[in-house]
């Protein structure tokens, strides 16, 4: 059922954020979009949100945050750090870049509390855990009741890939019709390469075995009498 008031969605042009994308705008009647500059290393994610905000008919806002780059040490935005290439135990990985989800998030309310829109999507998820704090389901669920103290406005924000893992957010980016779209046009890749990226940095490596996984579902099903 279409939603006639706006959402506003986190947006980096990749795979979770474009579905998430059209996700919004299959139930939304308003649908914009927000994109960061905060000192990664590749700047053709924005260029790639640009293009896909452009298909999907929505407008896009891009905002320069620097210093969440600037802060702590990880490999998307500091090139003298090596990027990890397992999980490191029980700590998060060095791709982890501290507060980026609890400062985007909060600039994405700020901005959708000038708009009058009460709806934030995101599209973080902890079934595939990356060892992301800032992705799992209590962190957004508290940072949801600070952002309606702090501004005394009624968000909700939505995390529709929360509970699905990579081949269900296959499954989902095919049944809302861009399957093609998120496996050749997104920008995932750590390394900075659209669609199916370099091969074997962590999300490559984690968007390869969902796609695999799905497809592998998809021919069963296919098959069965």
């Amino acid at each position: 059922m279409m939603n006639n008031s706006g959402a506003l969605v986190v947006f980096s042009g990749g795979q979770d954020s474009t579905t998430c994308l059209w996700w919004a705008k299959s139930r939304f009647s308003d649908v914009r979009a927000l994109t960061f500059s905060y000192g990664q290393k590749h700047l053709k994610e924005i260029e790639c949100a640009r293009s896909i905000a452009a298909k999907a008919e929505v407008g896009i806002d891009v905002m320069d945050v620097p210093l969440i780059g600037s802060l702590g040490k990880n490999s998307l935005t500091d090139n003298t750090v090596r990027m990890d290439t397992e999980q490191r135990g029980t700590e998060p990985p060095n791709t982890f870049v501290p507060g980026r989800n609890l400062f985007f998030l909060s600039i994405a309310a700020v901005r959708a509390r000038e708009l009058g829109i009460n709806h934030i999507v995101t599209g973080v998820s902890q079934t595939d855990f990356s060892g992301y704090p800032d992705c799992r389901d209590t962190f957004i669920k508290s940072l949801n009741v600070t952002l309606n103290l702090a501004m005394d406005f009624q968000f909700v924000l939505h995390t529709p890939l929360m509970w699905l893992d990579k081949a269900e957010t296959w499954e989902l980016a095919d049944s809302l019709g861009i399957f093609g779209l998120v496996r050749n046009e997104t920008l995932t890749c750590y390394n900075g390469i659209p669609g199916d990226g370099c091969g074997h940095c962590p999300a490559c490596r984690l968007r390869r075995e969902g796609l695999e996984k799905y497809l592998e579902s998809k021919r069963g099903t296919l098959l069965k009498p």
